[in-house]
């Protein structure tokens, strides 16, 4: 494989969503649980509004806003408002996975562009690269806020493809989550697919080019010189 350009998911691809759950500890003795359902419930909300058309949509932030009030409440918390801005705060300040850095590095030396294809609004995204002091690894930063919808539309893929003006098979979508993957690839994107629980393939037609453990094999895939 031989990409110009490197696209990266961001949540659970870069950044380890089980990290929130610190600053859910305040909330429940069983913070984990809590952020299991809330992550459940954001990709839920975000794929339901995408069906429900334009008229419908609202940002990533507000809709991880509504998941965490759904799921404090089917759990049967009560929370402070302060304990609420603090779990809201975990996703400003969710954790880099520790191999990120490093293979993000050796990309760099490669002479690979680096971007982020995400559903995040550009305030969660730029605050968690920040955060992770990761911001000036990447090239481009993108939000499907510029259109509106989630992914895996095609809509989301086709936006990267026209801001990094590189055809498909130029670029490597890379995610950790297998519906995002097999959207990518129905959409005609080479994907590495990152199976960090071994989970077993999304069964929508379509698979991935290649399945990693975690992102630190990924240069090695790459060593040619990019186009």
């Amino acid at each position: 494989m031989n990409p110009s350009a490197v696209l990266f998911d961001a949540y659970g691809t870069l950044f380890d969503v089980n990290s929130v759950a610190q600053a859910c500890a305040a909330i429940t003795p069983a913070p984990e649980a809590l952020v299991a359902l809330w992550r459940a419930k954001q990709l839920e909300y975000s794929f339901l509004r995408s069906l429900m058309g334009l008229s419908a949509y609202a940002d990533f932030w507000t809709i991880t806003v509504d998941a965490l009030d759904f799921a404090t409440e089917k759990l049967g918390l009560r929370i402070s408002s302060a304990d609420r801005d603090r779990a809201l705060q975990g996703w400003l300040e969710v954790r880099p996975y520790p191999e990120v850095p490093s293979t993000l590095d050796v990309l760099a030396g490669q002479g690979r562009r680096c971007a982020i294809l995400s559903n995040g609004s550009p305030y969660m995204l730029h605050a968690a690269l920040a955060s992770a002091g990761l911001a000036r690894r990447f090239q481009t930063v993108l939000s499907v806020d510029a259109i509106r919808t989630f992914k895996p539309h095609p809509r989301v893929y086709q936006m990267a493809v026209d801001a990094l003006a590189t055809p498909p098979g130029e670029l490597l979508f890379i995610s950790s989550n297998g519906w995002d993957a097999a959207g990518a690839r129905a959409f005609g994107l080479p994907v590495a697919w990152v199976n960090r629980t071994r989970a077993p393939v999304e069964r929508l037609g379509v698979s991935p080019d290649v399945i990693l453990a975690d992102l630190s094999t990924l240069p090695a895939l790459l060593t040619a010189k990019p186009r």
